[in-house]
Formats: structure tokens, sequence, C-alpha cells
């Protein structure tokens, strides 16, 4: 019962019948809760006069009283050990002094000597001091004070008052106000770890919420049962067919509810823990939720080479499994963000959504000028997921995610960063900064600081205390969510390949394809790395399939798709073929012989592009060397050209990442 309701049924006492009857009754309800003390009282004094007839000048009854007075007061003691101090060290009084006089009455009877006096006083004062105990519980001064006043003191929060705990399944919340100029939310912080202890539950079952409209006040949230033991296999695609715009449904919280990440409003998400705390099972819930979605395409860098992730392969756009193709990636991915800004405001869009993955029919988002419907093909969502991007960003800058995270949310474009150390020797804090959302498994302790933000680990939050000891046990910080959530633990899915394999394939249909916009950029900056990758089908696709081509009549197509490329469609197929020639697409511009030096520069790195291979050293170089007869210092002054001439740039460390050049039409 609330304290309000203690009061108003004080008041409904008060206000009762005022009758001759009604007052009898009403003194005769007020002092049964009194009368406990004093019918023990009497008891005792028929007992002492009983027991006289039976031991009276009895040695061995003495000897037996004394003992059994002794061990009464014993187990009161012992029986007291979980109430309060105050409490206790009464009933133990109380006990000893009634079984003293017991036994002085037993064995020389109760009216001899003191025997008559000490019982009526003492016992009067002994049945008085627990009368005004009992009304001394009720305080209207106190309203809203600590319930276990020992407890709070204990953990340095005395004084502290709180309001009425909500009780729900498997969790408490007690609202909490800290005296005036004594104390604010952040020795509340500091006092979790030590109300865990008092409570005996893990420092993860105590969190709390802080009043954002006040230092002092807030709610302390006690889970005291470990409700994530429990394994809970992936259920199911949550949304099938769905947009990426809809929630992922990853894992469930300690209380039930759904554990729910939306990438469009997450923006970039950081996934991190060490071997062993599940963070492969939570890529695999992440990557099985964006490959059931229809407007997504996705660009992996794994160099674990598909240890974990190569179920997926075949549903990504673009794999690569080395730094250097990582490099090419991440340069490839800066490269797209303007132009598909570009694409995305020539339609009216201000921010990626739904509709703009479907052919442009609406003039509201047409990219003419006379206002009427474009048609052009959509623009998928893009993801660039980079698993243990540590081993990337051993070979590139550090700071190589930066730019891409502060522009690529205006692009519809997403950054999923996954390692098992998230710190400052790994990567730039600018880059973290950068990183707005966290899927934080277990992590040391050292480095839990950089993987959560400060307020999340005030509020309780503290993956350091999991490590690899609970695979699956996360905490989310993201937009979309509630506040009160990124404190909260919470366990992935148990998920496994077969499921990954299951939806890249089920769903190949659904997945569009990727749009000619990116691709173009992509390939402007990768080169051969791209336009030769394996994938999917590149053609531009929509919610039921392959996209149909603007001013394609039903007659050229067949299962849904065009019988000709757009691009072979002025093509007479009956037309003579013109001559060959071996200028090749991306190469040296027309007109240089194979004596000319640049020529000859050209000529290797037309191998390597055709190779895949778009970064390279000096030493790559030097092998070729021999094969035409030049030295090394030509390599030196033919890199620096490159450099100036921006057909090479820095790759970091002695790496040069070759951009390809168009040749003349």
């Amino acid at each position: 019962m609330g304290e309000k309701d203690i009061e108003q049924q004080h008041e409904d006492q008060l206000k009762g019948e005022s009758a001759w009857s009604g007052v009898g009754r009403y003194l005769l309800h007020r002092a049964k809760p009194h009368l406990p003390p004093w019918v023990g009282m009497g008891a005792v004094g028929l007992a002492g006069g009983g027991a006289n007839f039976l031991w009276e000048d009895s040695a061995w009854a003495g000897v037996g009283l004394t003992l059994s007075a002794g061990a009464l007061t014993a187990a009161t003691w012992w029986a007291g050990r979980g109430t309060s101090a105050q409490r206790r060290l009464h009933s133990a009084i109380t006990v000893a002094a009634g079984a003293a006089w017991f036994t002085g009455a037993a064995l020389s009877g109760p009216l001899t000597g003191p025997l008559p006096d000490l019982y009526l006083m003492g016992g009067t004062v002994t049945a008085l001091s627990w009368n005004v105990r009992m009304v001394m519980r009720r305080n209207p001064d106190a309203v809203g004070e600590s319930s276990d006043k020992g407890l709070l003191e204990k953990v340095g929060l005395a004084r502290t008052k709180l309001g009425v705990a909500k009780v729900e399944a498997n969790k408490v919340t007690v609202p909490y106000a800290l005296p005036a100029g004594e104390a604010t939310n952040a020795d509340v912080s500091k006092s979790l770890p030590r109300i865990a202890s008092a409570l005996d539950v893990p420092t993860t079952a105590v969190r709390y919420r802080p009043d954002p409209d006040s230092a002092r006040k807030g709610e302390l949230v006690i889970v005291p049962n470990d409700m994530l033991k429990e394994i809970i296999w992936y259920p199911g695609p949550s949304a099938p067919g769905g947009s990426i715009a809809e929630p992922l449904v990853i894992g469930v919280y300690d209380d039930g509810r759904e554990l729910r990440l939306t990438l469009p409003q997450a923006i970039h998400l950081l996934v991190m823990g060490v071997t062993g705390s599940g963070k492969t099972e939570a890529a695999m819930d992440v990557m099985v939720e964006v490959l059931t979605r229809r407007d997504v395409v996705v660009w992996l860098s794994d160099p674990k080479r598909g240890q974990d992730l190569g179920e997926a392969f075949g549903a990504c756009d673009w794999v690569v499994t080395t730094q250097d193709g990582a490099a090419v990636m991440i340069e490839a991915f800066k490269a797209v963000i303007p132009a598909r800004q570009l694409w995305l405001g020539q339609h009216s869009y201000r921010s990626w959504e739904p509709a703009a993955a479907t052919r442009q029919d609406d003039a509201a988002h047409t990219c003419r000028e006379d206002g009427t419907a474009c048609g052009c093909p959509g623009m998928a969502y893009l993801i660039g997921w980079f698993e243990e991007a540590a081993n990337t960003l051993r070979a590139v800058d550090d700071d190589a995610f930066t730019g891409i995270a502060q522009e690529a949310r205006s692009a519809g474009a997403s950054l999923v960063v996954s390692m098992q150390r998230a710190s400052g020797y790994q990567i730039s804090t600018d880059t973290r900064a950068s990183l707005p959302s966290a899927l934080c498994m277990g992590v040391d302790e050292r480095d839990a600081g950089f993987a959560l933000p400060s307020e999340v680990l005030d509020a309780g939050a503290n993956p350091g205390a999991w490590g690899n000891k609970r695979p699956g046990y996360c905490y989310l910080v993201t937009a979309g969510i509630d506040e009160e959530l990124w404190s909260t633990p919470s366990r992935t899915f148990r998920n496994n390949p077969v499921t990954l394999e299951w939806a890249s394939r089920e769903f190949a249909p659904v997945r569009m394809g990727v749009d000619e916009v990116t691709a173009t950029a992509a390939a402007t900056v990768a080169g051969q790395l791209y336009t030769d990758r394996q994938g999917p089908a590149t053609a531009p696709a929509t919610e039921g399939g392959p996209q149909r081509a603007a001013g394609t009549d039903d007659d050229d197509m067949t299962n849904g798709e065009p019988l000709v490329d757009p691009e072979d469609e002025e093509i007479n197929p009956e037309a003579d073929l013109p001559e060959t020639t071996d200028a090749p697409m991306f190469g040296a511009p027309a007109g240089t012989t194979p004596d000319d030096p640049k020529a000859a520069m050209e000529e290797i790195l037309r191998h390597f592009e055709a190779n895949g291979q778009m970064v390279i050293q000096t030493k790559d170089v030097m092998e070729h060397c021999d094969r035409i007869g030049r030295s090394r210092p030509w390599v030196a002054a033919e890199l620096g050209r490159l450099g100036r001439e921006g057909r090479l740039v820095p790759a970091g460390g002695h790496k040069y990442r070759i951009v390809p050049a168009l040749t003349s039409a």
C-alpha cells in the first residue's frame, strides 16, 4: 500500500461515525494492533505462576530454566539478523527480560521479593515500548523517504527519499530524490556497484535513469534475475521483402522487448567485442536481416576471406578480401558519396528514403526541368561493411573512415565497422566520434570507455563485466530507440552460416542491383577491381525484380527482363564490325608509342589493372623493369610524375593506388 493510501485511510478513520457506538468501535479497532505486547505480558505472568507449582525450590529446574532463557535470547538475536539493528536489539532485550522474570517466578514464586514490582513496572514499560514503536511507524513528515534506510546508508546515499516502487515481471523501478545540495546523480552512478552488492545481484542488474530536468532526481532500475541466459535462435526475417528503413530485429532485451536496429537512423554502426563474445553471430543477425530487404546494396570487406560471412558473398555487390582491396573500396566509397548526393538533390530528396529506391514516376521527384516525371531508375541504400576493420586500418590512415562517416548520411549510405578492440590505438578519436551508433558485446574493461558513451556507462552499462563469458550479451546505442534502453543489457539471436546462405539465395529475386550512378562513380576509382568483380547481377532492380528500362515494350521482355541490354539498343546486328583496336577502356591517352617512356609505364599500369591490382608498391613496378629495360631511377621519376598528374595517389606507407584514366572517345 502506498504512503498516500495510508494517509487517506487515517483521514477516513478520523472522519468516521461520531456516535458513542461509533467511537467505541473506532477505539477498539485502533487498540487491536497494540494489544499483542500486553497479551504477551499477561501470558508471561500466568505462565510464571503456574511454573512455580511445578518447580518451586528445584535446583535442577533452576539450571534448566536459566539455560533455556539464554538459548531463547540467543535464538531471538540470531533470528533478527535480517532486520534493522534497532529491531533486533529491542527484540532480544524483551525476550531476555521476560525469560529472566519467568525463571525467578518459577523458582521462588511470582509474589516473592521484587518480582511483583518488576512485573508491573518492567512489563508495562516493555509493552509500551512496542506500542510506541508501532505508532512511530506512521510518520507523515517522512513521506517519500527511503523504505530501507540501512541499505542506502551503507552505499553512501543516506537521507535519500524513495518514491512508490513500480513492480513488473523481473523488474523493479524506484523513483528517488537525493537530499538537496548534498548529492547529485553522479553519486548514484558511483554507488551502483555497491547497491548491486547489497542486493546480491550482478552489477549489470542495477542501473539508473537520471531525470534530465533535475540533478538530484531519477529512477533506480533493478532486474534481479538474468533472463538472457536462455539462448534464442534467430526466428526468421522480421520484415521479409521490406525496406531497409524498417527496423532490423536482431535479439531481445532483458525485459523481453525486441532488440531493434534501424540503419538509416543509426547512420553508421560500430560493432565490437573480444574473441568469444558473440560478435560474429551478431554480425550474422544484422547481415541476414539486411539481405532480406529489397532496397539495399552491400559492399563487404572481409580480411578473413569468408571464414564467417562467406555465405553472404554472392549477395553482396562487391567483396574484397585484402588490405589493398579494402583501401580501394574506401576510396570508392568516398567517390560515390558526392555522386549519390547529386542524384538525390536532382530528384528533390533531402535525404535517402524508400521512395528513392523505386522508379521515379512521381513528378515531385523528377530531374526534368519541365516538371514531368523522369522515370529514372531508383537508387538503393548503400552499406559499406568493413569486417575486422583493425586489419584494414593498419594498411591505411586511421582516419580513413572519418570523411565517409561525416558525409555519407545525406547520400543514403551507412558504414558498418566491426573490430575486436575499439581503442585509441586502433581507431582515431575523430573516426570514433563520427560513428554515432554502437553494438557493444563483451569487451576488455580498459576499452569500455572508448566503446560506449560516458553517460551510458554512468547509467550502469558495464560490458567489461562480460568479456567472453556471456556470448551474445550486448548493449545497443543508436538513434531511434529510447535512451533508457542504451544501458539495458540485451542478447543477440543465435545464428549460423546456413541461415546466411538461405537468405542470400532465397531473397536474390527481391534485392535491387546497384544503381548506375553508384557503379559509375565506383568504377572511376576502382577500375577493373570493381568492373570485373564477382557479385550479383548489377542491372538496377526494384521490389519485384530487375528494373525495367524506360521506353521498352512488353514484347521486348522475357520473365520481366529485357531481351537486349539498354546500351546495345542502337546497335545494328547486321552491320559490319569496326576495325579492332588495342586501346583499353582504362589506359594511356591515344597517340603514345611503345618506345615512349610514358607509354611504357602505362603498359605496366594496365597490366596491374587487368589483374585487378589497384594498389601497388615500388617493388611491384621494379619486377617489370628488366623486361622493358628500365632502371630504378626511371621508376622513381615516373612514379613521381604519375603522382603529380593524379594517375597515382598515396595509399599509406610506400603504396600507391592506381586511378583509372578513361581513354579518349
